[in-house]
């Protein structure tokens, strides 16, 4: 896979390839051509594109001539397409109706040579939900890929690919529950007090990786590019996990940060918008969504400055709430009335990311429902019909 967020990939980055003898792998593999028409041509194109998705992930480049017996890159030919959205459309319709279940997250980037001609990449996302099977034409095979390029599953390989999609959740999961526990025994990067404290996990699926390592760099040269959860300025510091933004009260008590861990994965916890007011435990409807809203959106770039492939598990824990009532405007709740939350901890369910190219507003709409359910409402009331945010 080339290591550029899709959209930044140009024919300079493609020639690399070929100047460096970038030999198909795993995670790449060239194509001088598209897929015809004809079914054995549709069946291979998503066998291609299903192996990755079952293994690690990687880019399908069509238009580049290779030696086909070293898989080396031989030529930046190109293609010649009439029109290049319709054979866009063309082939995902192949790969939206050929594969069982759907791959999401898949991007297909043109990019325009020099000599007037264009090169298709198709980027697929290793899958969480494998093991996906070509169902084309009466075919039901299920393929993977190793460094010699794709390969049918056996039954033992296919056996042990649905168990690996039952665990990877859990997994995530487990470990989301292990740093709430930390973050509850206060063993976090900076002490806080103990105060009701809002949380968010963002972890990649490619983060359970042992071996996976980011550059961070990109990040602690530009510490704005993280800021903590509802902060005015932060400090920063790198760490033995990572990189960590944090900021602080007017009495220099941690109140929000954000760690970055070398994998990867994201925690930001806050601990300044779920306050008393007065004798009422009361969280502010419409401040706490706009904080994790613009948070949410900057950490997803710092993702895809990172190269940080989806899917991403967000997750959303409110820590300390027993008693809190929602806040709300008296119109709001004019057919609803707030309940007290019963319990201490919230531990909202997940939301999955396939793709960056989303509505980032829309992202936690589930788990914000989830809050607006435990106070008595039937969704968040900061969305509107069309559900878009749309606060009054």
């Amino acid at each position: 896979m080339i290591k550029k967020n899709i959209e930044e990939i140009t024919e300079k980055d493609l020639q690399a390839l070929i100047d460096n003898s970038v030999l198909e792998s795993k995670t790449i593999e060239y194509k001088q051509s598209l897929p015809a028409k004809n079914d054995s041509s549709k069946t291979e194109f998503l066998a291609d594109v299903s192996s990755f998705a079952n293994a690690s992930g990687g880019d399908l480049i069509f238009g580049i001539v290779e030696n086909r017996k070293t898989g080396v890159p031989k030529n930046l030919a190109g293609l010649e397409i009439e029109n290049v959205d319709r054979e866009i459309n063309r082939l995902e319709s192949i790969i939206r109706d050929g594969i069982d279940p759907r791959i999401t997250g898949i991007t297909i980037k043109p990019i325009e040579l020099s000599n007037s001609k264009t090169i298709l990449i198709i980027r697929i996302p290793r899958s969480w939900n494998i093991p996906h099977r070509v169902i084309f034409g009466g075919h039901d095979e299920f393929y993977s890929r190793s460094t010699n390029g794709k390969y049918r599953l056996d039954v033992s390989e296919l056996r042990m690919a649905f168990n690996l999609s039952n665990t990877i959740a859990e997994r995530i999961r487990r470990l989301r529950e292990d740093r709430i526990s930390k973050i509850l025994a206060n063993e976090t990067p900076i002490p806080f007090l103990k105060t009701p404290k809002i949380v968010l996990h963002l972890i990649p699926i490619i983060s359970l990786n042992p071996a996976q390592i980011y550059d961070i760099s990109k990040i602690h040269n530009d510490p704005t590019k993280m800021p903590p959860i509802n902060s005015s300025g932060l400090d920063y510091k790198i760490n033995f996990d990572g990189f960590l933004t944090y900021s602080q009260d007017n009495e220099r008590k941690l109140s929000s940060y954000v760690q970055l861990f070398k994998n990867g994965i994201i925690e930001a916890v806050e601990s300044r918008l779920l306050v008393e007011h007065g004798e009422k435990l009361l969280i502010p409807s419409y401040r706490y969504e706009w904080y994790l809203i613009q948070s949410l959106d900057y950490y997803l770039d710092v993702f895809q400055i990172l190269n940080v492939d989806p899917p991403v598990f967000i997750f959303l824990t409110l820590l300390g709430v027993k008693g809190y009532s929602m806040s709300v405007d008296r119109g709001i709740s004019l057919n609803y009335e707030s309940e007290i939350i019963d319990r201490d901890i919230l531990l909202l369910p997940e939301v999955v990311i396939e793709s960056y190219n989303i509505i980032k507003h829309n992202v936690l709409k589930p788990c914000f429902d989830s809050i607006w359910n435990a106070c008595g409402y039937p969704r968040s009331m900061n969305y509107n019909e069309d559900e878009k945010w749309n606060p009054n």
